[in-house]
């Protein structure tokens, strides 16, 4: 079962998972689920407990690939849900087991981590964020791992660094640039120089899903292991569409606590699933913005 099935990171990971041979059932809530060959959709609400337990009762999965979680750009990292978000996902946890699950994996943040170290790699760098969103997902991973201990669930954290790519919410950074050059707008941005790990999502998504099919356990990076800036990404799109003229980077104020490095290192993630990503950031950032072309001209959904 993936929850989250249809969200951002969650709809990149259902191919992956048919193309390993696991029978997929998708959880959905609101949106739409877009069809997948191979995939059976579900519709579901976490926060429902009994509800839930109905689900895992009636379909009885032995895999659980836990990705949902509220994400709305600009009020993720304080909004009070995440409290909620974080008990609903240990009651879902428990309930998976206790309806014969066997492995658990879900997807964490490089939120959890101290940023005023930078260099994030597990184990070593310390979990204190700063932020409610990096609280709450670094309490999850803890009591999580600590319940998979004493239940014999077999568990493993994806902590996901910065993503991008075809259906992120248009008001992320990437997206809005794409949009406001290819409609031909000025595209505002900071001044950029802020050092960053990113990912395209379906390279996210493959790590995710290589983990969970690693049978590997604890916490894991999956990150691009390369320091971009903020800045060469605007810069690049702009190059991408032809519209670098549209370019207005330090239009906007940057956040007053904004970290001036954080780069993930994946090399756990490499020793132990095999997985490392395929995209160069030129290529990925290529494959987005034609998916941003085709979809505002209504040819993709």
């Amino acid at each position: 079962m993936v929850t989250g099935a249809s969200g951002f990171l969650g709809s990149h990971c259902l191919a992956p998972l048919v193309e390993r041979g696991f029978d997929v059932l998708a959880l959905y809530h609101e949106r739409t689920p877009r069809e997948v060959p191979g995939v059976r959709w579900v519709r579901g609400d976490i926060m429902n407990r009994e509800a839930m337990r109905s689900i895992f009762n009636e379909h009885k999965p032995k895999g659980l690939l836990h990705l949902a979680w509220f994400v709305e750009p600009g009020k993720l990292i304080s909004d009070p849900s995440n409290l909620a978000w974080a008990a609903a996902s240990l009651d879902l946890v428990r309930a998976f087991r206790e309806g014969g699950g066997e492995r658990c994996t879900i997807s964490g943040s490089c939120y959890e981590y101290d940023w005023r170290f930078g260099y994030c790699v597990e184990d070593v760098t310390p979990c204190e964020p700063d932020t409610l969103y990096g609280a709450a997902k670094d309490g999850l991973r803890r009591t999580f791992l600590s319940y998979c201990n004493v239940s014999g669930l077999s568990g493993s954290w994806g902590r996901a660094f910065f993503m991008y790519g075809p259906r992120e919410n248009p008001a992320r950074l990437v997206s809005s640039i794409i949009i406001s050059l290819l409609k031909g707008s000025s595209a505002k941005s900071s001044h950029g120089l802020q050092v960053r790990d990113y990912l395209h999502v379906q390279d996210v998504a493959d790590g995710m899903v290589a983990l969970f099919a690693s049978q590997a356990r604890g916490a894991y990076n999956i990150a691009a292991n390369s320091a971009t800036t903020i800045r060469e990404i605007v810069e690049l799109l702009g190059t991408i569409t032809g519209r670098g003229d549209l370019l207005q980077i330090g239009a906007l104020p940057a956040r007053a606590n904004d970290a001036p490095l954080v780069l993930g290192d994946g090399r756990r993630m490499l020793n132990e699933s095999g997985w490392k990503p395929r995209l160069t950031l030129e290529a990925g950032l290529s494959a987005t913005v034609d998916w941003w072309r085709a979809h505002l001209n209504g040819r993709e959904g």
